[in-house]
């Protein structure tokens, strides 16, 4: 599926200027109206950029301009500026909170997994995002993730399966097989049929169902690729995705072993922000 991220950046920005209340009452005692103001935006560390089209979002409610000097998914490798934005001083002000925190969010994200990428370059494994995303915010969450060199994962329940845990235990209480609903999912026009195994059993089960992913869950590189090695007997061309626990230190391991994706939580649930700062010189 396609996702668009203009939209959803406009979505974005207007929720987050309402969080701040229909006035800002410090701008109204403390600026002339006509006022006209600039502001450097600056990276304050090493990093990757991202989220700008929600922050262009952001400041185009409040009728001001960003001029980039950076581009989305640019390292940044040291203090610098990386922008300026422009406008009425007042709109400006109101702007500032909401613009940044939704840059520095992206760009945390943005700089964790292009630390994930390049812990398995050259193996040919790719990073996914997952759904734990803030809620409301799985757009920019996702753009960070992209921004970092990483790939898209399922962006809602409506155009994937994927069976989990819980799953397969509704499946046993109601007895239903997979294949029944991998079979039924096609039937409504899913191709993509991916789907959790915590045992050997399951991997069997699961490829024998007709599988197009298997999520290997919680489990050691080691026995990743020997149930890898398993599933592409019984089907070939079945891919394979390392899910749970993985780091920056164990990630390579994985991918070796035979993950043709890791999928990581932490990227988009532990966001350390990066450090951004917009500091008005006019």
């Amino acid at each position: 599926m396609t996702f668009d991220f203009r939209a959803d950046a406009e979505r974005v920005a207007a929720r987050a200027l309402a969080e701040d209340g229909p006035r800002d009452l410090t701008a109204e005692v403390t600026v002339a109206p006509a006022a006209r103001g600039r502001g450097r935006l600056e990276f304050r560390g090493a990093g990757v950029l991202a989220g700008r089209v929600y922050a262009e979002a952001v400041a185009r409610a409040c009728g001001c301009a960003i001029v980039w000097e950076a581009a989305e998914g640019e390292w940044i490798s040291g203090p610098r500026a990386i922008g300026a934005v422009e406008g009425p001083l007042g709109p400006l002000l109101r702007a500032e909170r909401p613009l940044l925190n939704l840059l520095q969010r992206a760009s945390g994200i943005a700089t964790a997994t292009r630390a994930m990428v390049q812990a398995v370059a050259g193996t040919g494994a790719r990073v996914l995002h997952t759904r734990k995303t803030a809620p409301g915010l799985r757009g920019l969450d996702v753009a960070g993730v992209l921004a970092g060199g990483g790939c898209l994962h399922r962006l809602d329940l409506a155009h994937a399966v994927m069976v989990k845990d819980n799953h397969w235990r509704a499946l046993a209480a109601q007895g239903k097989s997979l294949r029944a609903a991998l079979d039924e999912a096609r039937a409504r026009g899913a191709t993509a049929l991916q789907v959790e195994v915590e045992s050997e059993e399951q991997v069997e089960t699961a490829c024998r169902a007709g599988a197009t992913r298997l999520l290997i869950d919680n489990q050691s590189p080691e026995t990743l690729g020997r149930w890898a090695a398993l599933a592409r007997r019984l089907a070939p061309g079945i891919e394979i995705e390392a899910t749970g626990g993985i780091t920056l230190e164990n990630a390579h391991a994985y991918a070796a072993a035979g993950a043709d994706f890791l999928s990581v939580g932490a990227l988009t649930h532990s966001v350390r922000a990066a450090d951004i700062a917009l500091e008005v010189t006019a």
